[in-house]
């Protein structure tokens, strides 16, 4: 039997998503970064910006004037550029632009606050013009150094951070880097962070840890997206609340009809559950951007610097406490719908039983209407048998009479009265039957 080529197919059919899903673990790959580097991200919204309108501005860039909405499709696109590299990736909220070029000469941060963006391998305004809403921008320097001093790596650091508090660790179960960073938002837009590493840090390491930490920062800020929403909620979740206790207090006293309270609790019900399709969504987004913030600084395996707190200690301390308001506000929000649900179930049997009580009565009044005319029924059938008899015997009579007057031996009256008591029963009689027959057999 001849033997089969090596790339010879002997499989069903892919499944029409195979080859997406399959591909979904390689879509966004970490840079290679050469240090020393300039790392410059900005992060986006996409809300009402196309691809078009993003491929358009791409094609601003040197030599990539035959890009095509086609060449976004994936998500993901890595452009090589004359000096520099850009990483163009779309989510579903936000899309992130990553530059990465060599860093310029005389850019050390031992040497002051030097002036970056005015040396970007880009286009003058191609930054400012991005389509769409920044919310995150950072501006990062990844360079060589000896780790063995991580005070003086802290030292170099502050002459750009310009001496603000700092938040640094070491980073990695061997100490392969040190990230410094403030986390504070400068004029520019930007925000600085700083990565010093050994001379002999891989390309791919380097680009990972970028990846990691500015995937940290874009999350984390992702995240907050909830807190407004949360702390706008405060006084419509305090006013429900407060709507439904009274409700509550009525539905216990009987202070109101129910109509009204069944106005108020619908009215009531519609606003929190119009909050709840609302806000929903954002909620859910902070638990997921708040997880994965979690779990990048895990990757990290910091160690702490002293007289620094780690980035894990930073986000502890200033993340967790927003996290935990958007999410008590998001189990209040459940809790509040649940109670009143609740207060309509309580509402509803109220209104069950004084709808029972009601039937009960007028079946009570049906009945005994029902009695009566079976009282006034016996008493018409009573009579009736009394006229019926009445007139069999007065025909009787007539006919005693005639019989009388034709010459037979008859006394008209007698033959009447001794026919009066079996006039009666045949009455009686027929109108039982004719009962026995409209009853039925059963």
């Amino acid at each position: 039997m001849p033997s089969q080529p090596p790339d010879f197919r002997c499989l069903p059919a892919d499944d029409v998503l195979r080859i997406e899903l399959h591909n979904e673990v390689h879509a966004r790959p970490s840079a290679r970064i050469r240090l020393p580097a300039l790392v410059v991200f900005v992060a986006v919204f996409n809300d009402g910006v196309t691809r078009e309108q993003e491929c358009e501005h791409l094609r601003r860039l040197p030599g990539q004037e035959g890009l095509t909405p086609a060449d976004l499709q994936g998500h993901f696109l890595r452009l090589r550029l004359p000096g520099c590299t850009l990483k163009w990736e779309r989510h579903t909220e936000f899309s992130r632009y990553s530059l990465v070029q060599p860093l310029p000469e005389g850019a050390r941060p031992g040497l002051g606050d030097p002036e970056l963006l005015s040396q970007l391998v880009l286009p003058a305004d191609w930054l400012a013009t991005i389509p769409g809403r920044t919310f995150a921008a950072i501006k990062l320097i990844m360079l060589y150094g000896d780790l063995s001093e991580p005070q003086q790596t802290l030292a170099l650091a502050r002459t750009w951070l310009s001496e603000h508090t700092v938040v640094a660790s070491q980073m990695g179960n061997n100490s392969h880097s040190i990230v410094v960073t403030d986390f504070l938002l400068r004029d520019s837009g930007f925000e600085r962070m700083l990565v010093v590493a050994p001379p002999d840090t891989t390309e791919t390491r380097a680009g990972r840890v970028s990846q990691r930490l500015l995937e940290i920062e874009t999350y984390r800020l992702m995240a907050l997206r909830g807190l407004p929403v949360a702390k706008k909620l405060g006084r419509l979740l305090a006013e429900s609340e407060r709507q439904l206790a009274d409700i509550t207090a009525q539905l216990e006293n009987k202070g109101a009809s129910d109509q009204a309270l069944l106005d108020t609790l619908v009215s009531l019900a519609a606003g929190v559950e119009r909050a709840i399709a609302e806000h929903a969504y954002r909620f859910s987004a902070t638990r997921a951007y708040d997880a994965l913030v979690t779990q990048r600084i895990t990757e990290l395996r910091e160690r702490p610097i002293p007289g620094t707190q780690t980035i894990g200690e930073f986000m502890q301390r200033r993340l967790s406490p927003a996290m935990g308001t958007v999410a008590a506000t998001g189990q209040r929000l459940t809790s509040l719908s649940e109670r009143i649900s609740r207060a309509s179930a309580l509402l509803r049997t109220r209104v069950d039983i004084a709808t029972e009580v009601q039937n009960q009565q007028l079946l009570e009044k049906l009945t005994r209407g029902q009695e009566l005319q079976l009282r006034l029924q016996t008493t018409v059938e009573g009579l009736s048998i009394a006229a019926i008899s009445y007139y069999v015997v007065s025909l009787l009579l007539y006919l005693g009479k005639a019989g009388k007057a034709a010459g037979l031996p008859l006394n008209p009256e007698i033959l009447a009265g001794a026919f009066i008591p079996l006039v009666l029963w045949g009455a009686w009689r027929t109108t039982r039957r004719i009962h026995e027959k409209l009853r039925g057999p059963g």
